[in-house]
């Protein structure tokens, strides 16, 4: 009851800090975030929310994002939700003959501005149609992560010999969502496009129909799954622009029953005689690389992955990986690309404890990573980056060296024929731990895992203790300070709110409310 109360007083204390219930036009969260759709952005005070103690920062994007972390942002939302409804509800009606309770326009056209502003940075094309990826495949992550857990569980009973009458049914739960993966990709990608989801998911359903086996395409049989979430996603966009056709063209009087048949009709036998086989090419080429990448330079690839994520993060372009990953556990069983990313992780939190023993008099700073680290560990690394790393620039960079030489550390593994994967993507650090699986056993997989970390966080240690700090940055930020830069946007309010020029100097960017430094979080 005690947590509920918790959740509770963390969404009633949100919610006035961004406008009160009138000013939120839409609720949603993902792995880490509260992400808000807003009306008028220039009501919201960031410094106050910021403060709060359950708040890690804040992130501007295409939604107003207020990072909560993993198993808190899933409580507080439903809080938030409820207190908005009632909130709405308790609004008095404006009365016909007074004027509208609104914003006046010079204080509206501001806030429109702000939001244009902010939304351009990251309105590029391709960051538009990442983000859009990124939407349909983030929700799947929780069921991905259950399965994935039970998958790693019935495999150590099987392989022990234990509960016989048991695992088949674990096998069962397992299994059971990724074989209709592509179903819940198709739903997800119609929805996102504007189109109407469960004729996506209609589509897509055709790609896993055991009848597929009995059509002939490209002088081949089809099997059923061939193309994957790959196929499922075309087929899906596909569908979306044949209704988009259909609404156009079709009598209003005829619409109910000539469009979704014509959306199906047309877009499933595109699919049948055409994408289930490229998307299929393409998924095997995506596999037959990614084996022959780490078989041949697993050490090299390693190297440049590990060392090349936390920018991918900054600049959001990591979402163009969430298929690929999807993909590989669709084919493999997991991905081995994760475990080798997770290493960027590492070297940030060994990057953060050299930071702390090389400022031993700036109690802020020190406050922020004691209780940033654990997140960190356990692989949330927002709170590290935006408020020690980043803000403070050269760590920023020796992190990436970290990850670098454990992303490198496990590559060579697997080149040298221990493959590390895992069958799900959003977790990394330790709690990637549970869903780890490999070809040599669990026992290889987990030491080779646990190695990399420990040279990720040496690594990252090292090249931050002796390469991080410039003497002018160290005069300036080995002193005690209220509070060091961007403190308080990771720290969730151990310290107090920041008062202008206590940011590290005029050419320290903020980065909570740069959409450009922003990951899109999972």
């Amino acid at each position: 009851m005690a947590t509920e109360d918790k959740n509770r007083a963390t969404a009633a204390a949100i919610l006035p800090l961004v406008g009160g219930a009138a000013n939120v036009a839409s609720i949603a969260h993902c792995m880490t975030r509260l992400r808000l759709g807003l009306h008028d952005r220039s009501l919201v005070d960031d410094e106050a929310l910021k403060a709060l103690p359950a708040v890690m920062g804040v992130v501007e994007d295409d939604t107003y994002q207020i990072v909560l972390g993993p198993g808190t942002v899933a409580r507080v939302t439903p809080e938030f939700e409820q207190l908005v409804e009632e909130g709405r509800e308790a609004a008095p009606a404006p009365g016909p003959a007074g004027p509208a309770a609104v914003s006046s326009d010079d204080l509206a056209a501001q806030g429109a501005a702000i939001k244009a502003q902010q939304k351009a940075k990251n309105a590029t094309p391709f960051k538009l149609f990442l983000r859009k990826i990124a939407n349909i495949f983030v929700p799947l992550i929780p069921a991905l992560i259950g399965c994935g857990i039970i998958a790693g569980l019935n495999g150590l009973l099987v392989n022990l010999g234990w509960l016989p009458a048991v695992t088949p049914a674990l096998a069962a739960m397992a299994s059971g969502f990724m074989a209709l993966i592509a179903v819940f990709v198709g739903y997800n990608t119609a929805k996102e496009f504007g189109g109407t989801p469960i004729l996506g998911g209609a589509v897509a359903a055709i790609i896993v129909f055991p009848g597929v086996a009995n059509i002939d395409a490209f002088g081949q049989t089809l099997s059923p799954g061939q193309g994957g979430v790959l196929g499922a996603l075309g087929a899906a966009v596909l569908a979306v622009y044949v209704e988009k056709w259909c609404r156009r063209w079709v009598p209003e009087a005829l619409d109910v029953l000539v469009t979704p048949t014509l959306t199906v009709l047309i877009s499933g036998l595109v699919t049948i005689f055409g994408l289930m086989f490229v998307a299929g090419e393409i998924s095997s080429a995506i596999g037959t690389f990614a084996d022959w990448l780490l078989s041949n330079g697993g050490a090299g690839a390693g190297f440049v992955l590990g060392g090349l994520f936390l920018p991918l993060v900054m600049l959001g372009l990591h979402q163009a990986l969430i298929p690929i990953h999807t993909t590989l556990i669709e084919q493999q069983g997991y991905t081995v690309l994760l475990p080798i990313l997770a290493m960027a992780g590492a070297g940030q939190v060994g990057a953060a404890m050299a930071v702390y023993f090389r400022l031993p008099r700036n109690e802020s700073i020190r406050r922020t990573i004691k209780s940033a680290l654990p997140a960190g560990l356990l692989g949330v690394g927002e709170p590290l980056i935006y408020g020690v790393s980043l803000p403070l620039g050269r760590p920023f960079i020796t992190a990436c060296v970290g990850g670098a030489f454990g992303g490198g550390f496990v590559g060579l593994f697997n080149q040298l024929g221990d493959t590390v994967g895992s069958t799900a993507i959003g977790p990394s650090g330790w709690a990637l731990f549970p869903l780890l699986d490999g070809n040599h056993g669990l026992g290889s997989t987990i030491a080779i895992y646990a190695g990399g970390l420990l040279v990720g966080y040496v690594a990252g240690f090292l090249a931050t203790y002796f390469f991080g700090f410039s003497k002018d940055l160290l005069t300036e930020f080995n002193v005690s300070q209220e509070p060091a830069p961007s403190t308080i946007a990771a720290t969730g309010g151990t310290t107090p709110a920041p008062t202008p020029g206590t940011r590290g100097g005029p050419d320290t960017p903020d980065p909570g409310t740069d959409p450009a430094k922003a990951p899109a979080g999972v």
